[in-house]
């Protein structure tokens, strides 16, 4: 019995083209794995590929390999000269933050993300939510104030108090700008080009982190930035995002349009139904977007707890050098008399 690989099934198998559909065979090149829309996709997806689609090709790959080199470069300077660094700043920024990074990108799901809306969903979450997180406990730029030399370092300070930056740093414009971004990709005709264009593509994966960083770092990071709120302000913002991934979740599971329009259904895949992804993309936006912001309010309560006890501390010890600087003026009061 002669065998069929699934490529070819796919392409044999493969319902006509409605009227105004992209005919596959000219469709761009787009994936991770340089998969042609003229093959009919790639394979089913399985688990095995987020390692043997792997690709190490783009420029975010590099970005990240410089990044963690800088990082430990940082780290190492710190050791020769006798300083500590903590270990699990070290461990977040490389591993869930860049390291999440990469997972995504440069992993074999990036193989699939213009090919399963669920897929690009995960890409989303970890892009624009988790990986920033733990980029933010890594404290990169403290590290860079305490490694660089007095001119880059006072000009890194000049530019984190620059109008500029207090102005994207402003909780409230962090949160608009996570707020409305994806409402205007999703929404609009934007995320069609991006899944037609690779440059736009590549651009969107780097905004994702960019809007996570903003809106993040000023909640959970532990670098020095501006204007940064009181707890109780982080943790009331924190809360506010908790309904708009289950409105956006929601949306996108109930919507009567498919996203990218026509783009998943002239792939022809036999093994994904483009209708069905999208119910579990739009639930793996609520799920997900839910479950770290829940995650983030228990991060924050904690890190209140821990600033309002060495608060507590700094005011044991001010009250302790004042008892004995009383006492040592009524010893030297009495003595005199």
């Amino acid at each position: 019995m002669l065998e069929t690989d699934p490529i070819t099934l796919a392409v044999t198998a493969a319902p006509p083209l409605t009227a105004g559909a992209i005919s596959p065979a000219t469709a761009p090149v787009t994936g991770g794995a340089g998969w042609l829309a003229a093959d009919a996709g790639p394979p089913p997806f399985q688990i095995t590929a987020v390692v043997t689609e792997a690709k190490l090709d783009n420029w975010l790959a590099v970005v990240l390999v410089v990044a963690a080199a800088l990082y430990l470069y940082g780290v190492h300077r710190l050791r020769l000269r006798g300083d500590r660094w903590p270990i699990a700043r070290t461990v977040f920024f490389l591993g869930p933050g860049l390291g999440g990074i990469a997972s995504v990108t440069v992993s074999g799901l990036h193989a699939y993300d213009t090919t399963l809306l669920s897929v690009h969903m995960v890409q989303h979450m970890v892009l624009s939510m988790i990986a920033p997180i733990f980029l933010a406990l890594g404290a990169p730029v403290t590290l860079a104030l305490r490694t660089l030399p007095t001119r880059p370092r006072k000009r890194l300070l000049a530019v984190l108090h620059s109008r500029v930056v207090r102005i994207w740093t402003f909780p409230l414009v962090a949160f608009a700008i996570f707020v409305v971004n994806p409402f205007a990709l999703y929404f609009t005709d934007l995320y069609r080009y991006t899944l037609e264009n690779v440059w736009a593509h590549e651009v969107v994966h780097a905004h994702f982190i960019m809007t996570g960083c903003l809106f993040f770092w000023p909640l959970v990071g532990l670098d020095p930035l501006p204007g940064r709120w009181p707890y109780p302000g982080r943790a009331l913002l924190m809360l506010l995002s908790v309904p708009f991934h289950t409105v956006l979740g929601l949306t996108v599971m109930q919507s009567s349009t498919l996203f990218g329009g026509d783009w998943y259904p002239s792939l022809g895949l036999t093994w994904a139904d483009p209708w069905d992804d999208q119910v579990l993309a739009g639930g793996i936006l609520w799920a997900g977007g839910e479950f770290v912001s829940v995650t983030m309010l228990g991060v924050l309560v904690v890190q209140w707890m821990r600033a309002a006890e060495r608060e507590a501390r700094r005011v044991d010890r001010e009250l302790d050098r004042q008892e004995a600087r009383q006492r040592a003026a009524e010893t030297t009061t009495g003595s005199a008399t």
